[in-house]
């Protein structure tokens, strides 16, 4: 992350300067991908979809929260943990650029009381598949040099 972007947000109070808790990073990290599980695990339905959206869209951001405590900082909003996530050098990239629509139907779920449909909800498990392990494995080894 760009050095004035990192000034920028600890400017306007959007990130904090914290003291690194390996602990309590990788319980984090262990909580993202356990909820990740279990939301997969339930059945996909119309019922569902919504849920299943919400706990998947939660352990990313659990992701770029754990992205920021190993650089030494805490996240004010969601925006900073999902634009933390966009700096990782992942196999298929592109799909990062997904990250800001989540967010979105995250809020209109929460605050407007939308529904996900079931293609919104197959695609954040597609981009946890596909993107989130790979993010995983990279924290691991960044928490293993730490």
């Amino acid at each position: 992350m760009r050095k004035e972007v990192i000034s920028a947000w600890l400017k306007i109070g959007v990130l904090r300067n914290k003291q690194k808790d390996i602990e309590k990073i990788k319980a984090m990290m262990n909580s993202a991908e356990i909820n990740a599980k279990v939301a997969k695990s339930i059945k996909l339905n119309k019922d569902t979809a919504t849920l299943i959206f919400r706990e998947v869209y939660e352990s990313i951001r659990q992701l770029g929260d754990v992205k920021l405590g190993l650089l030494g900082f805490e996240p004010g909003n969601h925006e900073v943990s999902m634009e933390i996530l966009k700096e990782f050098d992942i196999r298929d990239k592109v799909k990062l650029n997904s990250l800001g629509r989540f967010k979105k139907i995250r809020h209109d779920v929460n605050y407007r009381g939308f529904r996900t449909s079931i293609p919104q909800t197959e695609e954040i498990l597609g981009f946890w598949d596909k993107c989130g392990e790979e993010i995983l494995k990279i924290l691991r080894k960044e928490i293993e040099n730490n």
